[in-house]
């Protein structure tokens, strides 16, 4: 891997950067995109969508996908540029990144033609919103043990059940989900993957308010819903295939994120809040957890360029995915312990306050970074990963 950059990546950068700073709304911005990732409201909601709308139409949404899908078949390095600056701008997550992210690629490599022409040219300029439609009350980390049935009654499909956890699912036009369509098969198998019209009659979604007040999640309850033949996506009961797919996608981008700007916000802090009477940063343990951060952040940033080099070389995915997911999952949690330690009260304060003027950030920290060792495969699915595949050792 060179680590630098030629001179017409640079020049995208440049590019990417000047636009973003002339078009992204100032109101728009957030501090951390994963922690704000769903709207909160209907009218954020609404904007944020005009504003992939406007991305896409300048040819930035769906940078990296194929042209024939309506993307513009950028490099690797490209996109990565891209997602750098698009971070530095501090712009929100797209309120369609489950389309962009998981379900258009999943129907390139799973979706019939017809599914193809019909769902993924108006994923890009969020036409249609998307969730995803996985984990149940009994089915979270062991997704296979999920029991919402769809039942062939023909020409369709009739479900019933419940999700949870459904992020953004009080936005959605379409859900992909997966359902046991074969009861009597192992759990692995008999589970089918299927794209959900939400506006059918017997869907109802309700949302889950969490302790930081925010509302991403939703329960998701289906009765007697019908769901047509044509939208299953691959074979009949091998569902558990084209969901790995999904997942693979999905891991790719979980394990929360900023951590880089995160650490850098909290050593402007160590200079303004005081430890002692004086400013934290005279504190030997404050100067070298930021510095032990900051280390590892770096790490972080190799690894993902590793991953990136064997994508270039045509290699299949190594095990940097569930690395970055466990590891960037923990790493949240240990800064928002450490925010906690160097802000004290000033970190638990769901307001601005004259000292921290962005406390309500880090109560949200706080009360936030624990789902990361959850969403996307918990920590300890990762663990088992990485020491069954990778490390070779016995199963547990």
């Amino acid at each position: 891997m060179d680590f630098e950059f030629t001179p017409e990546q640079e020049a995208f950068r440049h590019k990417v950067r000047a636009w973003l700073d002339a078009n992204l709304p100032k109101d728009l911005c957030v501090d951390d995109a994963q922690d704000e990732r769903v709207a909160p409201n209907r009218d954020v909601f609404e904007r944020r969508r005009a504003w992939q709308a406007k991305l896409h139409g300048a040819g930035y949404a769906g940078l990296s996908w194929p042209k024939q899908y309506g993307g513009h078949a950028a490099s690797l390095i490209e996109q990565v540029i891209w997602d750098e600056e698009y971070s530095r701008a501090r712009a929100p997550v797209l309120p369609g990144y489950f389309g962009l992210g998981l379900c258009g690629p999943t129907l390139m490599n799973w979706g019939t033609e017809a599914q193809k022409k019909r769902f993924i040219p108006r994923i890009l300029g969020a036409d249609d919103i998307w969730c995803q439609g996985y984990s149940e009350p009994g089915a979270g980390s062991d997704l296979a043990g999920l029991s919402t049935r769809a039942a062939d009654m023909g020409d369709y499909f009739l479900v019933n059940g419940q999700k949870v956890w459904t992020s953004a699912a009080q936005y959605a036009d379409w859900m992909f989900m997966l359902a046991r369509t074969d009861p009597a098969a192992p759990k692995h198998r008999g589970i089918s993957y299927l794209l959900l019209d939400m506006k059918s009659l017997g869907i109802t979604v309700r949302p889950l308010v969490l302790m930081n007040g925010h509302s991403h999640f939703n329960e998701v309850f289906f009765d007697n819903v019908q769901v047509p033949k044509e939208n299953l996506v691959g074979p009949l009961n091998e569902g558990w295939k084209v969901a790995m797919t999904t997942l693979s996608y999905e891991r790719a981008s979980a394990g929360g994120g900023g951590h880089g700007s995160q650490v850098r916000r909290l050593a402007e802090l160590a200079g303004i809040v005081p430890i002692g009477g004086k400013p934290a940063w005279e504190q030997e343990w404050v100067r070298q957890q930021l510095a032990q951060f900051l280390i590892e952040c770096e790490a972080a940033r190799y690894t993902r360029l590793r991953s990136l080099t064997r994508l270039l070389r045509g290699l299949p995915p190594g095990p940097e995915g569930s690395v970055l997911k466990l590891f960037g999952s923990e790493l949240g949690v240990r800064i928002a312990r450490f925010s906690t330690e160097l802000l004290g009260a000033y970190g638990l304060v769901g307001e601005p306050t004259g000292v921290v003027v962005d406390s309500p950030r880090w109560l949200n920290r706080v009360l936030s970074s624990r789902q990361y060792t959850i969403a996307g495969g918990t920590s300890e699915i990762q663990r088992n990963i990485i020491g069954e595949r990778v490390l070779g050792l016995p199963k547990g």
